[in-house]
């Protein structure tokens, strides 16, 4: 009976005594190529196809989302259409111009401890600098974040390489030059990268990032939506150019969203999302965030 009693005790007790983050829930990651608002044929114009995105997005509710090919015109929509949600990221020239790699997240959900942005060059801190032969700048913007519920920290980084076939040598280069600055984080923190890599798995690309970095879809124990995420608004060039990619966490869940509200593609890009959990042996900042 005595023993019975000393075992009673030690169930009531373990709950208490493990931390406090373990079954604390996934973190919900989005990275959606958005498509610039460029096109002017019915359906494709940003105008016949936002309400659809922001459809997407609110029942996808993602924690934070990164964005490729962003206008200031789409992010001030969205920011309107998307309560709750704060953005930052400058023009891939250095100011509000041109395309942006966005960062939207929910500011009820996490804290943004501090961000930055470099570019894909031989000199990153030169705003707007290209490199390697591409015609355009391409850059990477960042975050540090803090999850509210836990404390819990995590760093996101998200991109889009260049897309021309004769880019490769360049997208190999960026791709070292991402790795570079992720080995230079703290090992402790958790890593989660979004992007439009317009390389697809198999590539020499793909085979550098992944040497460091995983890859959620390959990684997720349960994985829904079509492999390809470029479907150039149902046209026939489709390829799995979209990608999570994840350091320290783990991916339970991939789903790629071909979800089409009121028959329209949001864009000629699927969403992809990734639930992610953190290292439980991690121990949380003593300081909550801002």
């Amino acid at each position: 009976m005595f023993v019975l009693r000393i075992l009673c005790c030690l169930l009531i007790l373990l709950p208490a005594s493990a931390p406090a983050w373990a079954a604390s829930p996934p973190l919900r990651v989005m990275s959606f190529n958005v498509r610039t608002p460029v096109d002017q044929i019915p359906g494709r114009r940003w105008e016949d196809r936002r309400a659809a995105m922001v459809s997407v997005i609110s029942q996808a509710h993602p924690d934070v989302i990164g964005t490729q090919e962003l206008t200031q015109v789409q992010a001030d929509y969205l920011r309107a259409e998307l309560p709750g949600y704060r953005w930052f990221g400058r023009g891939r020239r250095g100011g509000d111009d041109d395309e942006h790699m966005g960062v939207f997240y929910d500011d009820k959900a996490l804290a943004l401890i501090e961000s930055g942005d470099f570019w894909l060059s031989s000199t990153p801190e030169v705003p707007g600098s290209m490199g390697w032969g591409d015609p355009f700048p391409r850059m990477v913007s960042w975050g540090l974040f803090e999850r509210r519920a836990d404390r819990r920290r995590f760093y996101l980084f998200n991109t889009h390489l260049p897309y021309r076939a004769e880019d490769e040598p360049a997208r190999v280069r960026s791709a070292e030059l991402l790795l570079t600055r992720i080995r230079a984080l703290p090992a402790d923190v958790p890593v989660v990268v979004t992007g439009d890599f317009n390389s697809e798995p198999g590539s020499e690309t793909w085979r550098t990032l992944t040497k460091e970095l995983h890859d959620a879809r390959a990684q997720a124990s349960h994985v829904e939506g079509p492999r390809l995420t470029f479907q150039d608004f149902g046209g026939s060039d489709r390829r799995q150019l979209d990608g999570i990619l994840v350091r320290g966490f783990h991916a339970e869940r991939f789903r790629t969203i071909d979800a089409r509200p009121q028959g329209r593609y949001p864009s000629d890009h699927y969403p992809v999302l990734a639930e992610l959990r953190f290292p439980g042996a991690i121990t949380p900042p003593a300081h909550p965030g801002r």
